[in-house]
């Protein structure tokens, strides 16, 4: 598995690729760092969404988990920059529980391209993030998303 440290403004990250995909985008930084063509790309649109330029990730990603997970990072993938949704709306969309999709939230291996931090609490309460400094890291990149974007504040 190839890896590309970095500093980026909620910390030091690593992105992973296996067998050309992203597998997964954690915090901290590994020893074993190596640039390939396709991390490369990848961090280069990581700092491009750090400076509020609204990339488009086009990273291939592999993610591991289970059918439930995997459709709530789907349903994730889909919403748009800039805007949220919550945990009982995605709940509502597969016929499952906010809490369950809390679960796969908190779960997501490729954080920030899998954009967890665009799911809220009930009535757009800011819940729960296991990266970073947790709750201040998901803060940051919904302000970061909304100073940028240009549809602020709308419920997908």
């Amino acid at each position: 598995m190839a890896q590309l440290s970095f500093h980026s403004p909620i910390g030091d990250l690593t992105i992973s690729e296996e067998d050309g995909y992203i597998v997964s985008l954690d915090w901290g930084w590994s020893p074993f760092s190596e640039e390939t063509p396709l991390l490369v790309t990848c961090k280069a649109e990581l700092d491009d969404y750090f400076d509020g330029l609204n990339p488009s990730f086009s990273a291939p990603l592999a993610t591991t988990g289970t059918d439930f997970q995997k459709q709530v990072w789907q349903i994730m993938q889909k919403i748009p920059y800039g805007k949220t949704m919550t945990y009982g709306e995605v709940a509502a969309k597969l016929g499952s529980h906010a809490r369950a999709v809390g679960t796969a939230c908190g779960m997501n291996p490729i954080p920030v391209l899998i954009p967890c931090h665009r799911i809220m609490g009930q009535n757009g309460k800011l819940t729960g993030f296991s990266g970073g400094e947790g709750v201040e890291t998901k803060r940051f990149l919904l302000d970061l998303e909304r100073a940028t974007s240009p549809q602020r504040d709308t419920l997908l």
